[in-house]
């Protein structure tokens, strides 16, 4: 099977702790193709078809990104509403994503307690990314299980190695 990881970090290389470990870590796996998106579009203009025919050439399509504000970084929504075309992504005639698995990948600063209705987020983190949920199941692609990192402004460095290995096990299963 072949992963598209395609990471929304705005500064992957400069202040990302755990989302440039693990989009390092899936860079060497065999059938993992990964895109950082900000560099590749850091003034935010989205090469449209290129992203389409990377989206055609996997199997499973993972957006990996830090939560802001229970969302995603501004990047990942341009990359939505410029790629995911009507004719492409949905509709009659769009057919991009049909037997395609879709998922994401979310570390998040605050530990795992927080999101839980008696924590201070009041949701659970599925519940969070039921958007994403929402875009597979409007786009026709099988929706797996999100694979979160919590904690990551305090993350030990052998939680993080753990982390790592696990999403290695996420991207191949």
């Amino acid at each position: 099977m072949k992963t598209l990881v395609l990471v929304f970090h705005p500064s992957l290389k400069g202040q990302s702790h755990v989302n440039a470990a693990l989009a390092e870590a899936a860079e060497g796996m065999e059938n993992v193709t990964v895109r950082d998106e900000y560099a590749l579009y850091p003034d935010g203009k989205i090469d449209v078809k290129a992203e389409q025919a990377a989206v055609e050439a996997a199997d499973r399509v993972v957006f990996q990104f830090p939560l802001y504000w229970f969302s995603s970084p501004a990047l990942l929504k341009t990359w939505e509403d410029d790629v995911l075309e009507h004719g492409w992504a949905y509709g009659s005639e769009g057919h991009a994503f049909e037997g395609k698995e879709f998922g994401v990948a979310v570390s998040t600063g605050s530990p795992e307690s927080k999101y839980q209705p008696e924590g201070d987020n009041k949701f659970k983190i599925e519940q969070v990314l039921v958007p994403f949920q929402g875009t597979a199941n409007h786009i026709n692609a099988t929706w797996i299980k999100p694979f979160v990192t919590f904690g990551s402004f305090g993350i030990s460095d052998e939680a993080l190695a753990e982390s790592v290995k696990n999403y290695k096990d996420y991207l191949t299963k």
